[in-house]
């Protein structure tokens, strides 16, 4: 899995830009330059990735960037929790299972997948590992 989406900015006739993502139609943000347009898409997008775990919907795989599009990751803590919501569901896991399975409460255990509630890294990996998906992260140059 990988959560680095490209995106489109268009210059906006008003001022500043405009940031679209293929893979998330819902995903609409602005900045008044450049950099302030892709900050803005990075945020836009983990809302956006946050209310598909909230509503139990798919969350699309990234397309392979086209050469006028800017990649925009998910910030790491989002691109977890939505790792393992993806991996429990296509492994059938549901919280229960996995809070017997890591020895947490089951309560404990919905947090994880939970946008709106902080997890620490560490638990979303041991979270991960539990079914069947390692953690590797990969640092690139920025664009």
């Amino acid at each position: 899995m990988q959560f680095i989406y490209p995106a489109t900015l268009t210059p906006d006739p008003t001022g500043g830009f405009v940031v679209t993502f293929r893979d998330w139609p819902e995903a609409i943000t602005q900045g008044e330059s450049p950099d302030e347009a892709l900050l803005e898409a990075a945020d836009c997008l983990e809302e956006a990735v946050a209310a598909r775990i909230d509503d139990r919907d798919e969350i699309p795989a990234a397309s392979a960037p086209l050469p006028d599009e800017h990649p925009v990751a998910v910030p790491i803590q989002t691109a977890l929790k939505a790792a393992l919501f993806l991996a429990m569901r296509e492994t059938g896991v549901g919280p229960t299972e996995l809070a017997r399975r890591l020895g947490i409460h089951e309560k404990a255990a919905r947090r994880l997948v939970d946008p709106r509630h902080a997890s620490k890294a560490a638990t979303l990996e041991q979270a991960l590992l539990t079914v069947g998906r390692r953690l590797a992260i990969a640092i690139e140059k920025a664009a």
